[in-house]
């Protein structure tokens, strides 16, 4: 399918860790040829891409990225409305190969199917069908006539759980980096740095007595936290090396030079060269101390980044599991993921209402205030439209589905949330720029201040300090990082609270606004009516608060917004 001028995709960029990272790819790929605008957030690790595929190919972009370093994996195109739908299900039952070919001829045999493919491996099904012909309906009725079982995957949901998982799974590997780090770290601290605090050493460990076993205890401490910090290592220098040096590759350096001439003065130690100056002379807690503190500050990184998908899953959250579908004079539960316009539902007081639809028959009160903020819930009656999500308060609704799957009110709601989450404020771009810049020119620095101390006479010990302060401190990450995440939190916190947020742009000109103006007072409430006032007229409280409409006000009763 040739694509125009203009073409929109997007991927998942995997191995960013700052905010040099993601400029340099954005640099590098602006610069190809048929690249009209490249956009990526480091915190949302995505990259969204407006091209020209007549002069650009896809696969080249990839090839531009993982040779930078990355890696790159372009999402599938949305299926064209009208065009054949594509439906994947998780299958059960199957045991081997003859399984999987007879659902395939089964389902491939059918009246509007395209394509079917069956994966025994994966225990996965993907098949391409006319919806004018068939439905997702008859496709999973086919397979249960087979004698196997079948569940719809939903491929948004499907996405969203994937990167919650790589999510947890980044925290859990933060959190086993930083215990050794600081279950290490600290003791080395006290040991290199107590006497500083008036805390004396054993004779065994002194210094002034023994050199050598101060400076071995201190290396046998800082390995543990070297190896736990070692991705600084294993990252930061290849990406220095390829010219494209990022925060890594700062903390590599600076800790590297401080931990390397630790190990020279120990073994000159173990040599008898000047042991006692030698011994005074060593970095290790310099080099173990900052990997721990920076090892924290990822993560809490780490953590900020799973938390922003909290309020995804609570909208998610607000769609039933299960839809009552009604086939003639007869009921029966269904998966809400085999809705299908046209069906006739079923929906009980106190349920959610599934898929977005029309009253057919029935009436009964809807609470709409996920949508609309709205604590009164509505009035329904047939020909009225119903939104998925929404809470039927009371009385029974038939409906008949409309939009279904991703093309409902809620999925909407929730593709906006995800997009907004993942857009750049105009600010990001100066940070991200600075950042690129800012990685290379903090080496150069370092160097440059390092030299200017040992030429000036401070001593090499005194320089070297010097270069590791410059190089571990100067990090860009708080500031490249600082935007996305905060725009992640921004729009996931507003979510919650029933305001939506349309692009890291539309937030960031809300920091500007003077004044809100609101269409009506009931829009400021916390959402509850409470009893301001009660006229009794010689009857007895209880009674009047029983027979009183709970929602609507009585000339007896005046209720107060909260």
């Amino acid at each position: 399918m040739s694509e125009q001028s203009g073409a929109k995709r997007k991927a998942k960029i995997s191995g960013m860790h700052c905010a040099a990272c993601s400029s340099r790819i954005e640099r590098v790929v602006g610069k190809m040829d048929g690249v009209e605008d490249v956009n990526v957030n480091l915190a949302a690790e995505t990259m969204n891409l407006t091209f020209d595929s007549d002069a650009l190919d896809l696969a080249e972009v990839g090839s531009t990225i993982e040779g930078l370093g990355f890696g790159a994996e372009f999402m599938d195109d949305e299926p064209d409305e009208g065009g054949p739908e594509e439906l994947r299900l998780s299958i059960g039952g199957m045991h081997c190969a003859a399984c999987s070919s007879r659902i395939e001829r089964v389902v491939g045999g059918m009246d509007g199917v395209e394509s079917a493919e069956v994966s025994l491996a994966s225990e996965e099904g993907v098949f391409r069908f006319d919806p004018d012909t068939t439905s997702r309906r008859a496709i999973r009725q086919a397979i249960a006539d087979a004698g196997f079982t079948s569940e719809i995957q939903d491929p948004a949901v499907n996405l969203f759980e994937e990167r919650r998982r790589e999510a947890e799974h980044a925290l859990a590997v933060r959190r086993r980096e930083l215990i050794p780090a600081f279950l290490f770290a600290f003791p080395l601290l006290i040991l290199s740095m107590g006497h500083m605090w008036g805390m004396p050493l054993p004779v065994w460990l002194d210094p002034a007595y023994s050199p050598l076993a101060f400076a071995l205890a201190q290396l046998v401490l800082t390995l543990p936290v070297i190896w736990s910090g070692r991705h600084f290592y294993t990252q930061g220098i290849p990406a220095l090396l390829r010219g494209g040096p990022n925060m890594d590759s700062l903390v590599a350096m600076g800790t590297g030079a401080a931990f390397i001439y630790s190990v020279w003065n120990t073994i000159e130690i173990s040599l008898g060269v000047d042991a006692m100056a030698r011994a005074m002379d060593l970095y290790y807690e310099s080099a173990a101390v900052l990997i721990a503190m920076i090892s924290l500050g990822k993560y809490f990184e780490a953590s900020s980044r799973l938390k922003t998908s909290d309020a995804i899953r609570a909208l998610m959250k607000l769609t039933p599991d299960t839809a009552v579908l009604v086939e003639g004079d007869t009921t029966r539960e269904i998966s809400v993921t085999e809705v299908e316009p046209g069906d006739t539902l079923l929906v009980k007081p106190g349920g959610r209402i599934p898929v977005d639809g029309t009253v057919m028959s029935g009436r009964s009160s809807v609470d709409e205030s996920m949508l609309t903020g709205e604590p009164i819930p509505v009035d329904k009656k047939e020909g009225d439209s119903v939104a998925g999500g929404t809470l039927n308060t009371h009385g029974s609704l038939t409906m008949k589905a409309e939009r279904v799957g991703g093309d409902t009110m809620l999925a909407r709601i929730i593709r906006l949330v995800q997009e907004a989450q993942g857009s750049k404020a105009p600010i990001a771009n100066l940070a991200d720029t600075i950042s690129y810049y800012f990685v290379p020119a903090v080496m150069v620095v370092a160097v440059i201040a390092g030299v200017a101390w040992f030429l000036s006479g401070a001593g090499f010990p005194f320089s070297l300090r010097i270069f590791v302060a410059v190089m571990v401190i100067a990090c860009p990450c708080a500031m490249g990082l600082a935007t996305p995440v905060s725009i992640m939190v921004g729009t996931g916190r507003g979510a919650q609270l029933g305001v939506l947020i349309k692009s890291g742009g539309a937030l960031q000109q809300a920091g500007e606004i003077d004044a809100v103006v609101f269409d009506k007072t009931g829009t400021l409430t916390h959402g509850r009516p409470e009893l301001a006032e009660l006229a009794t007229f010689g009857l007895d409280e209880d009674e009047v608060l029983t027979l009183a409409p709970r929602q609507s006000a009585t000339p007896s009763i005046r209720w107060r917004w909260q």
